[in-house]
């Protein structure tokens, strides 16, 4: 069985190395690159161009790899999403998957693991490589303190904090944005862990996505 390709990358060279990379594999072909979110739209207007799976890069213009997602997943499900990314940051990680991506590599895999990550994919459903498979895990044990979470009850200004924690904005930064004094916002922080028991930001940013407090 032969399975289609569609690669969203702003790096139109890389995008097309890519895709020479995968025209190689047996049982896969490559329908066309597009540089964004909005021009995949498009795209899927027409049924012939909807493929068995989307390469997807996460910084781009106009419409990023999260918005992206989210859009596939929620107007195509069968489609399956794999993330092609410079970014190994835990956050990175954690919106893509709760925006829809079933798998995750890094642009300086070898093409034998890209070759192993699409076969995973379209056989099991997922593939995460070992690096990924352990910063998600212990990020999700990390926020299973729970239940108890919902019962907390967090101020109108903790909720805003939440909502910037998912951002790549420093401190600084949110509390210009918060009209408040980078010692406030530093506050709110520490209030946060104490109530859910949490030590990181990163573990306050998948507190926020798993509750729905930010938007991806």
């Amino acid at each position: 069985m032969s399975y289609s390709i569609v690669m969203v990358d702003d790096h139109i060279l890389i995008a097309k190395a890519i895709a020479g990379i995968i025209e190689k594999f047996p049982n896969y072909n490559v329908l066309y690159e597009v540089e964004h979110g909005k021009a995949l739209m498009e795209q899927f207007k027409q049924p012939k161009n909807i493929p068995d799976i989307v390469l997807l890069d996460i910084t781009m213009p106009i419409m990023d790899g999260f918005k992206t997602a989210k859009w596939v997943k929620a107007n195509h499900p069968d489609v399956l999403i794999l993330a092609l990314s410079m970014q190994d940051d835990d956050l990175s990680l954690i919106k893509m998957i709760k925006s829809g991506a079933k798998g995750y590599l890094l642009k300086n895999i070898q093409p034998a693991e890209l070759k192993i990550a699409l076969d995973e994919l379209v056989t099991k459903g997922y593939y995460y490589p070992e690096w990924a498979a352990s910063k998600i895990f212990s990020n999700i044990s990390v926020e299973q303190q729970p239940a108890k979470s919902e019962k907390i009850m967090f101020t109108e200004r903790e909720n805003e904090f939440l909502k910037y924690c998912c951002s790549d904005m420093t401190y600084k930064e949110i509390a210009e944005m918060m009209f408040c004094s980078t010692r406030t916002v530093e506050g709110y922080r520490d209030a946060l862990f104490d109530k859910l028991g949490l030590k990181t930001r990163v573990g306050l940013a998948v507190h926020a996505i798993k509750t729905g407090k930010c938007e991806i």
